[in-house]
């Protein structure tokens, strides 16, 4: 099992969009911990570049996440009816609303990517791959991790055959990861981290890998005392110089501004620091990715431009101000002599008590 080979129980999270760069994926897994490239959005050619470039950097261990497609396609006058709302804001940025569309985000050029040159971990992110599909990546010479948000979809992926299971707190910035995007789920606050780590683990032996609102040392002590192999991290990533994070989330993610949760921007449920788009268009936004994401992709692609943050996702989790403009073998370093910091003064209280 490769988490027990990490000289740091840290695990890059998959920036997809933009942020995770071959550069940031293999420094991290040159200062110890696991560098992540992140699919989702890319062509299958650009993965395989970009893992191309991340083997130059380093010879150590890397990963690659994948978005699992939905099955169904949006409604289309639910789609169209809030592109009918969004109308001013295009107006307003100067550009034109997007033609929304269903898409695989190149599914099956991208399993056969992974298998022709195997990373030594794929994930996946917005469902669990079938059985079939785990084992012919597995028989390729990866391990297959499954991103999950609760105790089902945990189960589930341990049934088909997951190796390692990403459980994602609602803390978590950017989209979450259940595999029903159901928006009767909406209503709900999701599963805080350390509630979705013991009900997971009172359900599977599998290891776990904890992500969510994860921003220091003692956070990751507290993650592996509750039962996780290892803490995965993404914002606290956003500002490190080899991130392709944009200057305006760079600003936003250094502020102490609340986030909330949103369908706004991409159609499925995600994590953002609050802006004005955010605030006027959650309400209306459907249940409908990928369309909403090609839908409003020209008005944020205007707007990251002239640095307007109020038309930007801007993903980032609870904890974001917490995150350092740091080169990220530095941060790595830092993260874990705190987190064994964290962990001795946490024996020491126990001592006694």
């Amino acid at each position: 099992m490769l988490l027990e080979r990490l000289k740091f129980p840290i695990v890059l999270a998959p920036l997809a969009g933009g942020p995770t760069t071959p550069q940031l994926a293999a420094a991290v897994s040159e200062a110890g911990g696991l560098g992540f490239l992140a699919a989702g959005y890319l062509t299958a050619d650009a993965l395989g570049e970009q893992m191309r470039q991340a083997a130059t950097l380093t010879s150590r261990p890397l990963g690659v996440n994948i978005f699992v497609p939905g099955e169904t396609h949006a409604d289309v006058d639910t789609v169209a009816d809030f592109a009918r709302t969004l109308a001013d804001e295009a107006v307003t940025a100067g550009t034109e609303l997007g033609s929304p569309k269903f898409d695989s985000d190149d599914w099956d050029a991208k399993l056969d990517v992974v298998r022709a040159n195997p990373p030594s971990v794929v994930s996946f992110t917005f469902g669990c791959p079938s059985a079939t599909q785990i084992d012919a990546i597995r028989a390729a010479g990866s391990e297959v991790w499954v991103t999950v948000t609760n105790p089902a979809d945990a189960q589930q992926a341990e049934s088909a055959g997951a190796d390692v299971l990403v459980t994602q707190g609602s803390e978590s910035g950017g989209h979450r990861s259940t595999f029903r995007d159901d928006p009767a789920d909406d209503l709900t606050d999701g599963i805080g981290l350390l509630s979705l780590l013991q009900l997971v683990r009172s359900r599977t032996e599998l290891p776990m890998v904890a992500a969510g609102g994860i921003s220091s040392g003692a956070a990751i002590a507290a993650v592996l005392a509750a039962g996780a192999s290892a803490a995965q991290l993404g914002t606290a990533f956003l500002r490190c110089p080899e991130a392709g994070t944009t200057q305006v989330q760079r600003d936003a993610v250094a502020s102490d501004a609340p986030t909330a949760m949103t369908r706004a921007f991409t159609g499925r449920l995600a994590r953002g620091i609050r802006n004005r788009f955010l605030d006027a268009h959650s309400a209306d936004a459907p249940a409908a990715y990928p369309e909403v994401h090609y839908l409003t992709a020209p008005l944020r692609r205007a707007a990251r431009t002239v640095g307007n943050p109020d038309l930007v996702n801007l993903w980032a989790g609870q904890a974001h101000e917490l995150a350092m403009e740091s080169p990220a073998a530095e941060l790595v370093a830092l993260l874990a002599a705190d987190a064994a910091a964290a962990a001795r003064a946490a024996v020491d209280k126990l001592r006694t008590s």
